[in-house]
């Protein structure tokens, strides 16, 4: 008889793919594309007459939607691309502990304790300070909304709910 060898799985997921093609031509502003294997939100979209080739070609400039970095890709229109699937979740804040890391909570009840305050821009730097305060305050209810994409997650705006 053959030994049965047990098969040992290191992860629990759908085995869902973090980004799905798409045509370049489809691609429109305010969409989401994949340049340099970051999740990025097309700010603008020029195509070209076609060549001596026969592809009309597609610019994309975009910002990173995590850093806000401004990237720029060029691409046949009838070739495809990479899109990130892009997921937006609403948590309710329980606490900010001392290194900076946020206790939140589902509509569910389940609590994550994974995500540190937002970095990286002005903007995030801001929303990081503004969350420390009125969760150390403890006054009011504060809802934040985390985006996730290709196993990146930041709390990218809040919410206080009542004062």
């Amino acid at each position: 008889m053959a030994d049965e060898v047990a098969e040992e799985f290191e992860t629990a997921d759908a085995g869902a793919s973090k980004t799905v093609p798409i045509q370049a031509g489809a691609v429109r502003k305010g969409g989401h594309i994949v340049i340099k294997g970051r999740p990025c939100k097309v700010i603008d979209i020029s195509t070209s007459k076609t060549g001596k080739h026969g592809h009309a070609k597609c610019k994309f400039v975009a910002l990173d939607i995590f850093t806000g970095d401004k990237k720029e890709d060029m691409q046949p229109s009838s070739h495809n691309m990479d899109a990130p699937v892009v997921d937006k979740k609403e948590y309710q804040v329980l606490m900010v502990d001392d290194e900076g890391f946020v206790t939140l909570m589902d509509e569910d009840g389940n609590q994550r304790e994974d995500l540190k305050l937002p970095h990286g821009t002005d903007d995030l730097e801001k929303l990081a300070k503004d969350l420390k305060d009125q969760a150390d305050a403890g006054e009011a209810d504060i809802s934040v909304t985390v985006v996730s994409a290709m196993g990146t997650d930041m709390i990218m705006s809040m919410k206080v709910l009542n004062s």
